[in-house]
C-alpha cells in the first residue's frame, strides 16, 4: 500500500538524512532494501531503520559488490550517504551502476556537497548550518548560538532534500527512460531553507543581528515564556487580530501593549508579559488559551507530545513493539500507507527472488 507502491530502492546505509529518506520512501509504499556492513545487525528500536528489511554485504569484496549490482539492476532508485569517492573506490559509483541500470535515480547525500573546497573534509550538522548563515539566526543577542538538535542540516535540508531530489527525477525518468545523479548536499539544502529570510534581508525587513527581528525571539508576541510551575509556552500572535485577542485573554491593558511593531518598546513589553506568564502554571494558561487565535501552544517535552489531545486525534504517534515514533507523514486520502513495521533482516537470496520475480 501508499503511493509508491512498486518503487524499488537500494539503500546503502549511512546515518541519519539518508536513512530518514529512505524510511519516508519506504512509510510510502516503496520497496525498500537496506544494506548494511556485516557484523551490524538489525535494531528493531532503530526508528530511522523501520519498515524495510536489512541484508548484510560487504561492499569492498567483489562478491559483495555484485550482490548489489543484482539488485541495482532491478531498482528504481539508489541512496548513499557516503563521503564522495567512496563509491567509486568499491565500484558501485554511478558509472557502474548506470551502466547495468540506465533508468536508475542515483542519489548522493554528504554534507559538503559532491565538489567544492570542502568536498573531502569531515563535518557535521551544526557545522553545515554554520556555514550557509543558518546557525547565525538562532539563538539570543550577545549569546552563543546554541546547537539547535540536528533538525535542520541532517534533516530538513538534508534528508527532506534527497527525498524532493529522488522524486523528482523519478518523475522525469517515467517521461525520458533515463536515470539521472542526485547531488543533494545539506549546505544546499539548508541555504535553502532560508530563502524567506533573505527575501525580508533584501526587502529590509530583517537585520543582521541575532535576536533584533520579528521570528527570532525579540518581538514579545513571538516567544517562549517560563511559567510558574517552570514550564514554558509558545506564542505566536503576529496578526493584529490575534494580537488583539492575546491582549484580551492575557490581560495586557494600558498603553504599554499598544504599539505592537514597534522594534523600540518590544524589551519593556516582554519584560512585562513575562512577568504575567509567570503568575500562572502551563496547564492554567492552557485552559486560558489552547485552542483560541490568539496563537498559542504548551511547550512539551518527548513523553507529553504524543498524549497531546490534537496528536492523540490524528494519530501523529504510533507504537512499534514499545517504541513510541511519529507515524508515517503526509496523510493520503486515497492510497493511505501501511502501518509500518520495526526493522527486520532478510536474506539476499529471498530479496532477489522477489526482486527478479
Amino acid at each position: 500500500m501508499g503511493p509508491l507502491q512498486g518503487v524499488k530502492v537500494v539503500e546503502l546505509s549511512g546515518i541519519g538524512p539518508a536513512p530518514f529518506c529512505a524510511m519516508v520512501l519506504a512509510d510510502m509504499g516503496a520497496d525498500v532494501v537496506r544494506i548494511v556492513r556485516p557484523g551490524t545487525g538489525v535494531d528493531p528500536a532503530d526508528v530511522l531503520s523501520r519498515n524495510r528489511p536489512t541484508v548484510e554485504i560487504d561492499i569492498r569484496s567483489a562478491p559483495g559488490q555484485a550482490a548489489v549490482l543484482a539488485l541495482v539492476a532491478q531498482a528504481d532508485i539508489l541512496i548513499e550517504g557516503f563521503r564522495p569517492g567512496v563509491m567509486e573506490k568499491n565500484r558501485l559509483g554511478p558509472t557502474e551502476c548506470q551502466a547495468i541500470n540506465p533508468r536508475l535515480i542515483y542519489g548522493r547525500m554528504t554534507g559538503w556537497g559532491q565538489y567544492g573546497p570542502l568536498a573531502q573534509a569531515a563535518g557535521h550538522d551544526l557545522n553545515y548550518i554554520a556555514l550557509t548563515g543558518a546557525l547565525h539566526g538562532i539563538g539570543r543577542p550577545g549569546e552563543t548560538p546554541p546547537p539547535p538538535v540536528n533538525f535542520i542540516g541532517d534533516f530538513g535540508g538534508g534528508g527532506m532534500l534527497l527525498l524532493v531530489g529522488v522524486l523528482a527525477a523519478l518523475h522525469e525518468a517515467a517521461r525520458s527512460g533515463m536515470g539521472q545523479v542526485i547531488d543533494a548536499a545539506m549546505t544546499d539544502g539548508t541555504a535553502l531553507l532560508t530563502s524567506f529570510i533573505h527575501g525580508l534581508r533584501a526587502t529590509g525587513h530583517w537585520r543582521n543581528e541575532r535576536g533584533a527581528n520579528l521570528l527570532d525571539g525579540a518581538a514579545p508576541f513571538y516567544d517562549t515564556y517560563r511559567c510558574a510551575d517552570g514550564r514554558f509556552i509558545s506564542l505566536g500572535a503576529i496578526e493584529p487580530q490575534f494580537y488583539a485577542l492575546l491582549r484580551e485573554r492575557c490581560g495586557l491593558e494600558g498603553s504599554l501593549f499598544d504599539e505592537q511593531m514597534n522594534p523600540a518598546t518590544w524589551l519593556t513589553q516582554k519584560q512585562a508579559l513575562a512577568g504575567i506568564i509567570a503568575t500562572r502554571t502551563r496547564d492554567e494558561w492552557c485552559v486560558l488559551l489552547e485552542g483560541s487565535d490568539a496563537c498559542f501552544a504548551p511547550v512539551l517535552d518527548w513523553d507529553e507530545a504524543p498524549q497531546h489531545a490534537h496528536n492523540r486525534a490524528r494519530e501523529t504517534f504510533i507504537n512499534l513493539d514499545g517504541v513510541t515514533q511519529p507515524a508515517p507523514a503526509p496523510r493520503f486520502s486515497r492510497t493511505a500507507p501501511d502501518v509500518p513495521r520495526p526493522a527486520y533482516g532478510a536474506s539476499l537470496e529471498e530479496l532477489l527472488r522477489r526482486w527478479n520475480g
